[in-house]
């Protein structure tokens, strides 16, 4: 197996060749005599930049690209997460990787630098809890690994959560590359970096843009007084009593509205009938009179 100089990838090679299948057997290898440089090349692409704590899935992807003309099987990747405030939690970190269309669980295990390790050896998440409640062999039911052909890329669908308890953090994902062989295997592929930010989780009570700190502005009485005078109609003067109205009033008012109402015209006639009227019998007592 080759020399690991990083303390972290070498935990996650002995965390992928251990424990071994019962049924896993010797195979040829795909490392070259030399071992210089690594048969597999490994890239980790398409993540998000950010997670939210209690949110959904983030997708992205390994590739795994043979390099050498023998084929590579057996493969197991091992991802390792390095989160700048060493409190990330193996039950925080909810990783599956696809094979075969199915998601396998990644279980993560801490190390004493406070890093997540986590093989890809489990079997299928539909079928771990019936294979657990049969009382299977143990190692029977795992993932054999993947295979990929001299010259060809193999692209691992991943997803990642994270649990709502998660702090804000910066989180370091890398992935190393394991060849197994029984219970031996060999060290071959190391992918780039893959950073991204962990969010907190938004408050349900909190509205967005208002401080929950902030306090709150009682109104002034000068506002009050404001508020209450715009709010109230001022009186009507046209609707003020100003007691009866005297003839003159009266003469004003109807050269003020004109004769175009009926009401107006039907007023005006009789008022002239009864001036009529008047004026006869005025007449008649002047001539008894004499």
């Amino acid at each position: 197996m080759r020399l690991c100089p990083p303390v972290s990838l070498c935990l996650a090679v002995a965390a992928a060749l251990l424990p071994a299948p019962a049924h896993a057997e010797a195979g040829p290898g795909c490392a070259g005599p030399d071992g210089a440089d690594f048969p597999l090349t490994t890239r980790l692409h398409g993540g998000p930049d950010s997670y939210r704590a209690g949110g959904g899935y983030g997708i992205w992807y390994l590739d795994l690209t043979n390099t050498t003309r023998l084929t590579c099987d057996g493969i197991h990747p091992v991802v390792v997460l390095v989160d700048a405030g060493r409190d990330l939690k193996p039950s925080q970190a909810r990783l599956e990787f696809y094979a075969d269309g199915q998601p396998h669980p990644v279980h993560f295990e801490p190390t004493d630098d406070d890093e997540l390790v986590g093989a890809f050896t489990e079997g299928p998440t539909d079928g771990e809890a019936e294979g657990q409640a049969e009382g299977r062999a143990d190692g029977a039911g795992d993932f054999p690994g993947f295979t990929v052909g001299p010259g060809r890329t193999l692209t691992v669908k991943l997803r990642l959560a994270l649990t709502s308890d998660t702090a804000p953090n910066a989180v370091t994902a890398n992935a190393a590359v394991v060849q197994r062989h029984g219970d031996d295997g060999d060290w071959i592929g190391q992918s780039n970096d893959y950073r991204f930010a962990v969010e907190a989780e938004p408050d349900p009570d909190t509205a967005p843009g208002l401080d929950p700190a902030a306090p709150t502005a009682e109104p002034t009485s000068t506002a009050t007084a404001a508020a209450t005078s715009a709010a109230t109609p001022a009186p009507d003067a046209s609707a003020a009593d100003t007691g009866p109205l005297s003839l003159a009033d009266e003469a004003e008012e109807l050269a003020r509205t004109g004769l175009n109402s009926p009401a107006v015209l039907f007023g005006a006639t009789a008022c002239l009938l009864a001036a009529g009227t008047l004026l006869l019998l005025a007449r008649r007592l002047a001539r008894r009179r004499r």
